[in-house]
C-alpha cells in the first residue's frame, strides 16, 4: 500500500470478537483484513500479503487454526509473516503445539483486552 499502512489480517469466527478487533485496529491506524474460517483464511492470506496474521483455533469451514498456521508456514509466500494465535484454548500442549508451528505468540482471549491487543500487534511489528 502506497500509504504505508500496516496490513493485519484476522482471522475469527465470532462476529462480535472479529468486528471488535477490526475497528479497534482500524483506529489505530492499521488496514484490516477478515476471514471467518480455515478455507478462506487459507486462500485470502497469500492475496492479502499481510504484515501480520492474528488466528484464532477453533474455526468453522473442516480447517483449524492448526491447519491453517502449517498452510502459512508451508507456503514461500506466506512463511516470514508473524502469526500469533488468539484463541480460548490456553492448554500447555495447545501452546507448546502453535508454537512449534511457528507462531510467534500465543494470546488466551479472556486474558487479554484490547489495548492488550495492541500494545502485542506493536510489539510483533516494530
Amino acid at each position: 500500500m502506497a500509504d504505508g499502512k500496516k496490513k493485519i489480517f484476522i482471522v475469527e469466527d465470532d462476529e462480535f470478537l472479529r468486528s471488535l478487533n477490526a475497528k479497534k485496529l482500524e483506529s489505530e491506524g492499521y488496514e484490516v483484513s477478515v476471514a471467518i474460517d480455515g478455507p478462506s483464511a487459507m486462500t485470502a492470506i497469500p492475496e492479502a500479503a499481510p504484515d501480520l496474521i492474528f488466528l484464532d483455533l477453533l474455526l468453522p469451514g473442516g480447517k483449524d487454526g492448526f491447519d491453517v498456521l502449517t498452510a502459512i508456514k508451508a507456503d514461500e509466500k506466506t512463511k516470514n509473516i508473524p502469526v500469533v494465535v488468539f484463541s480460548n484454548l490456553g492448554q500447555t500442549e495447545d501452546i507448546e503445539k502453535a508454537r512449534a508451528l511457528g507462531a510467534v505468540d500465543f494470546l488466551v482471549k479472556a486474558n487479554f483486552t484490547l489495548d492488550d491487543v495492541v500494545l502485542k500487534i506493536k510489539e510483533v511489528l516494530k
